[in-house]
């Protein structure tokens, strides 16, 4: 699973499997979910996550992580 920020669009995409999206559908304002051709759900879109989401914390509780990648993108002319 990944969290991928933009902060250009305030934006927050959380890719659940690594499979490409084939359909999209948002299921409440400002929330998509995008589908594989199995119709199984591989991505969650949140447009405007700032509004809703507290994007300075990031708490996992009992997930068996087996390995934990931090990372960011740092945008040009910054």
């Amino acid at each position: 699973m990944t969290f991928q920020y933009d902060r250009d669009t305030d934006m927050l995409f959380i890719k659940l499997v690594d499979r490409p999206s084939t359909e999209s559908e948002e299921v409440a304002p400002s929330i998509v979910l995008d589908f594989d051709d199995h119709n199984q759900v591989v991505g969650i879109e949140i447009e405007g996550a700032s509004k809703f989401i507290d994007l300075s914390r990031l708490e996992v509780t009992a997930l068996p992580v087996a390995s934990l990648i931090l990372s960011e993108r740092v945008s040009a002319g910054t």
